[in-house]
């Protein structure tokens, strides 16, 4: 019998350890996000709860961490690079990358590089440097650097890719909320929010709820006519195009 006890209680011990781990319990102000013709952006507001084994608190002063990450359906995208030949700016080089993410937006209590180490932070994309962006060929090391140094700038500046350091409040230790702002010319898509609770340079837990954006109305059907009939699409376009070229000129002949 005590074989038998020590056998059942050797196989459950996985399960009591998983247990004695904090649970996040995230949540988002908005699942769903319409993008209209007068779209002008959005305001999410990412909060959700910790959870401590026995409900808890840790008795020591060292601090917990809440790291949230926004992410937008991945892409492939082509990044050219420029150079200067005799007073003119031509194409000196390029690299596809194969899945990058559309949108990127990380808050945090602090700064993600005290947190955890660059491993860590590589393992879940913590931070704009620790990207797995994925090209497409064999460039040396040194190249790729340079043009996801240079995606990446093009993407912030686009209001894209966002980094904000102690954005995250943690009210009692339990308690946490950010606000991520999606920008006007955010693509539509499956979006992510990933929460990421950190202590001692370890991530304890983690959730991730999703967020739809969409286009609705008039966007939405000049969406989905583009991409379900691509060529019917583009000689209506045409068509229109030239209609309202001849009643312009027409009603200039007129006046």
């Amino acid at each position: 019998m005590g074989r038998r006890a020590a056998g059942t209680l050797t196989l459950l011990s996985p399960l009591l350890l998983a247990q004695a781990k904090p649970v996040l319990v995230p949540d988002v102000s908005q699942r769903d996000i319409e993008i209209v013709y007068s779209f002008t952006g959005a305001e999410l507001l990412l909060f959700g709860a910790i959870l401590y084994p026995g409900g808890r608190l840790p008795s020591d002063d060292r601090p917990t961490d809440v790291v949230v990450v926004v992410k937008g359906p991945t892409q492939s995208v082509l990044i050219r690079e420029k150079e200067k030949v005799a007073g003119l700016w031509v194409n000196a080089g390029r690299l596809r990358y194969r899945s990058a993410p559309s949108f990127y937006a990380i808050a945090s209590s602090r700064p993600v590089e005290r947190l955890v180490d660059e491993r860590t932070r590589a393992i879940y994309e913590l931070g704009l440097d620790s990207l797995q962006l994925s090209p497409a060929s064999n460039a040396p090391s040194e190249e790729q650097g340079r043009f996801q140094e240079g995606l990446v700038d093009l993407k912030r500046r686009a209001g894209l890719y966002v980094e904000a350091p102690r954005a995250v409040e943690i009210t009692d230790d339990v308690l946490y909320r950010a606000r991520v702002t999606i920008p006007a010319r955010v693509p539509v898509g499956r979006f992510t929010a990933e929460t990421f609770l950190i202590r001692d340079g370890r991530v304890l837990a983690a959730a991730v709820r999703d967020i739809d954006i969409r286009k609705s109305g008039f966007e939405r059907f000049v969406a989905r006519a583009a991409d379900r009939s691509s060529i019917l699409y583009g000689l209506t376009a045409v068509a229109l195009s030239v209609l309202l070229g001849w009643t312009a000129g027409w009603i200039a002949r007129r006046t």
